[in-house]
């Protein structure tokens, strides 16, 4: 995948570093991953989300080789957030493949817009207007997205 720009940039860092506030007080819940992991999905396809989550049990089943490689399976919660060169019917079939092989909780971010799309397993898309805060409900208890600095407008 090609670098973003740097808005897209410097949203994904702030991204990023909500998560890593997270993970610091949470570590013993899962492994985050950034958007250069790529995951070996059960279709056989091979996918990179911006962030995403596995629980701790589900990594410490794989080996330590399957750790080093293409992770051989789907995060439990992913982040796709959009970038000027995406366009928004491709990233929500990319999240519908999520759903698909297995992701329990899926943010799709829509700056532009200011839409954030949540997907859950066996469930309807739920559309979120506006600049609000996402939960990461039971799959990752206490986590909270506030999405002001990630939809607020780049000048």
């Amino acid at each position: 995948m090609a670098p973003t720009g740097g808005e897209t940039g410097n949203r994904n860092f702030y991204l990023n570093g909500m998560i890593f506030l997270y993970q610091k007080e949470n570590h013993n819940l899962g492994k985050f991953f950034d958007s250069s992991t790529g995951f070996l999905l059960p279709s056989g396809a091979i996918r990179s989300p911006d962030a995403s989550w596995i629980s701790l049990e589900r990594w410490n089943r794989l080996t330590s080789e399957e750790k080093k490689k293409f992770v051989p399976l789907t995060p439990d919660f992913v982040i796709e957030l959009l970038s000027e060169t995406d366009e928004l019917p491709l990233a929500k079939i990319k999240m519908k493949e999520w759903m698909e092989n297995g992701a329990r909780l899926a943010w799709l971010l829509d700056p532009f817009a200011k839409i954030s799309y949540v997907y859950r397993a066996g469930l309807e898309v739920e559309i979120v207007p506006g600049v609000r805060a996402l939960d990461g409900e039971t799959i990752l208890p206490g986590f909270s997205l506030d999405l002001t600095e990630i939809y607020r407008d780049q000048t």
